[in-house]
């Protein structure tokens, strides 16, 4: 059996391969599985393959699309942001100056004070007082009659009970009050004691005597005192007006949609510190009421010569009004007493300027929503040396002070070499704001400034412009044509005639002249001939201002201007036409 165990042994290594074999080939199906999906994929979706890819593409750039249009709306959002960032401070500075005109109004903060203006008599001014000191010692006696009061009780109150107790000892026991000598001498010293230890003794008392009915009369000194503190100020203080509404050049200031424009006027004059404004505002409004401007309104002044020292005049070309202020004018010795002779003068002067500039300011200005609130002020300072730094100081503060953010423009023409020395004196106590408006020009630049803010046919003749006052032949709605003419310069200017026969109405000016000026007709036709129109002729500084021509035609053609500048230095023409029918010129 030995024999046959052994031949088996050998056997067993090939056994030990096949298994190790086996397990190596289970060993690489398996990792074959593991391997073989992903081609077995791309083997069975080749064809798919470009649609996918397209998909995704498509849905990669529809994500970029929205993410695109996202950040754009972000950034639109962030640029609205910081616009109403910008807007906010404005606004939130309006909103907390309407609620203190809403507190002071409540309060009554813009009625003025009581006068304090001495009485017709001095029994009068002493009266008042007089009365309440009266009341005082009424007062004082009436609680000294009640002090004393309350010193007696006690000793009607201890004693009749103590007799009554005596009486009843035989009957029956009965407890008995405390003595009442330190109380009497506690209310000698102190009325406030007295009435302690009466109450100390009273309360307990279950019948009460008919001196304790007494008792309530102790509580009248502290109650004469409360009444005191009551009844005397009431009696001194003033009575309060009624509520009222108040309205500032016509508008109310709060409740209508053109409040909001006067109070940023007050908010911009302080550079929107709300209660610098506030301030401004209420000194405003008392002054408005003590100097009466509601009633000024109506005052016939009678100061006609007056108008040529202020006056309104067309608009500028943003459409603000425009105020001239000709202080030259007092050169007239006439004029210059009627306004400032004397110290009444000088009032009356001040008053019909606020009058004047109160009336246009409602009769001219928009303070609606959008509206034109403002005008343009052009003050001529030729001639005006002395007055500028006296009489018309106080005015031009009081201006200041109560009728803030007005001027759209302060353009000062005319000006000597003085006042621009003065204005950069003062200039450093102007807010830049205020610095931005001012505009400065002297004798030779004052009309071409004043061209800049201004078109030439609202601008007055006596101050470089075509504008007249009733003219029958131009308004302000011909526009001029401004043209500059160099040195030595020869400037023609056509104007042609299309459809005859009419009357052709021309004006020109050169401002300050020196130049050679003429105009002739020329006929479209070849065998017309030409009309000498006007003469050639030198125009120098001391002829009209303005010259105006005019030429009736019967045939078609053209009239030509010939400016001819001779001199050395450069020239402003400013010219304007319009042609009239036949039946017009007649």
């Amino acid at each position: 059996m030995a024999m046959e165990s052994r031949p088996d042994e050998p056997e067993a290594a090939p056994a030990k391969e096949v298994v190790v074999a086996e397990v190596l080939s289970a060993e690489k199906e398996v990792v074959d599985k593991e391997t073989s999906p992903e081609p077995a994929i791309e083997a069975e979706t080749p064809g798919k393959k470009p649609a996918l890819e397209a998909a995704l593409a498509a849905e990669a750039e529809e994500e970029a699309g929205e993410k695109k249009t996202a950040v754009q709306k972000v950034e639109a959002n962030e640029s609205s942001v910081v616009a109403a960032d910008r807007e906010d401070p404005e606004k939130k500075a309006l909103d907390e100056l309407k609620q203190l005109v809403r507190a002071a109004l409540a309060n009554k903060e813009f009625s003025p004070p009581p006068p304090t203006a001495a009485p017709a008599t001095a029994d009068a001014a002493v009266a008042p007082t007089e009365e309440i000191t009266s009341k005082a010692e009424e007062v004082k006696a009436e609680e000294e009659t009640a002090a004393t009061a309350v010193v007696e009780p006690p000793k009607a109150v201890v004693e009749e009970p103590a007799q009554s107790i005596k009486e009843e000892e035989a009957e029956a026991p009965t407890p008995t009050l405390p003595t009442t000598d330190e109380n009497a001498v506690a209310a000698d010293d102190d009325g406030a004691k007295t009435v302690e230890a009466i109450e100390e003794t009273v309360v307990p008392v279950t019948a009460p005597p008919p001196g304790v009915d007494d008792a309530p009369a102790a509580e009248s000194p502290k109650k004469e005192k409360e009444n005191e503190k009551a009844v005397v100020p009431a009696a001194a203080a003033p009575s309060l007006p009624p509520a009222e509404e108040i309205f500032i050049w016509g508008v109310p200031l709060l409740g209508d949609e053109r409040s909001d424009t006067v109070l940023l006027k007050f908010l911009r004059a302080r550079d929107f510190k709300v209660k610098d404004a506030m301030t401004m505002l209420k000194n405003a409004v008392l002054w408005r009421k003590e100097f009466g401007i509601e009633e000024l309104l109506n005052e016939d002044l009678g100061i006609p010569e007056m108008e040529k020292v202020v006056f309104m005049h067309g608009i500028d070309k943003k459409g603000h009004p425009v105020c001239y202020n000709v202080y030259g004018e007092f050169q007239n010795k006439e004029l210059y007493a009627a306004a400032f002779a004397d110290e009444e003068k000088r009032k009356q002067f001040l008053r019909w300027r606020i009058q004047y500039l109160e009336k246009g300011i409602r009769n001219m200005l928009d303070f609606n929503p959008g509206g034109v609130s403002t005008m343009v002020q052009v003050t001529d300072l030729k001639n005006s040396i002395g007055l500028a730094k006296k009489e018309l100081r106080q005015a031009l503060d009081l201006l200041q002070d109560n009728y803030p953010e007005f001027a759209a423009k302060q353009v000062f023409i005319n000006v000597p070499w003085w006042y621009l020395a003065f204005n950069r004196m003062i200039s450093p106590f102007f807010t830049q704001r205020t610095k931005s408006k001012f505009v400065f020009a002297g004798p030779s630049k004052s009309a071409e400034t004043l061209f800049k803010y201004i078109a030439p046919e609202q601008v007055p003749v006596q101050f470089g412009g075509l504008s007249k006052e009733n003219d029958p032949d131009f308004s302000t709605a011909e526009a001029v044509t401004e043209i500059t003419i160099k040195p030595s310069m020869k400037q023609a200017i056509e104007i042609p005639v299309t459809e005859p026969p009419c009357l052709l109405v021309w004006e020109l000016r050169v401002l300050g002249w020196d130049v050679s000026y003429g105009a002739e007709f020329v006929p479209t036709a070849e065998d017309g001939y030409t009309v000498i129109v006007q003469k050639a002729r030198k125009l120098v500084a001391t002829n009209d201002p303005v010259v105006k021509n005019s030429f009736k035609i019967g045939d078609a053609g053209k009239v030509v201007l010939t400016v001819d500048n001779t001199s050395s230095k450069k020239k402003k023409l400013l010219y304007r036409y319009k042609t009239k029918s036949s039946t017009d010129s007649i």
